[in-house]
């Protein structure tokens, strides 16, 4: 029997409608002003938000030496304003692909978004542990991207 892979579940609220949450997760310009973890510098970010389509994204470490990271994925599911649901692969680990998906739904005036972040089949716990530090500091910055668009 094999053993279950290792999982992550973040929610957050976010004070944005889910047109404009979808918008800052599909809009290339849009991402590239809030998406990467901790001091992070967004270097590019190529969408093609369809299912079928694919993605890549690059940022790079502080510091004039800082490594770069590379992630990139196909996307499986896309339902305008409430789901997006994409493989995630990172160039220095191909065999590792893990799954993301993306749930938006409207609070009960419609003003906010909940968002549920789910990323699963990691290859080990440091890789989940890794990415929900990444994904925590990620996503603060799209709660301050995202009340700036209001």
């Amino acid at each position: 029997m094999e053993r279950q892979k290792p999982s992550l579940t973040i929610r957050r609220r976010l004070a944005a409608p889910p047109a404009t949450v979808f918008a800052a997760w599909t809009d290339g310009q849009k991402l590239a002003q809030w998406w990467s973890p901790h001091d992070c510098e967004m270097m590019d970010a190529h969408l093609d938000v369809r299912v079928g389509g694919t993605f890549r994204i690059r940022f790079k470490e502080p510091g004039q030496d800082g490594e770069i990271h590379d992630v990139s994925g196909t996307y499986d599911a896309v339902e305008t304003d409430q789901k997006l649901s994409f493989s995630w692969q990172w160039i220095t680990t191909p065999e590792r692909t893990s799954h993301v998906t993306l749930t938006l739904t409207p609070d009960a005036n419609g003003t906010a978004t909940i968002l549920v972040l789910h990323h699963e089949q990691f290859a080990d716990q440091a890789a989940r542990d890794g990415h929900q530090n990444g994904w925590n500091s990620t996503l603060d910055k799209l709660e301050t991207f995202c009340a700036k668009e209001q």
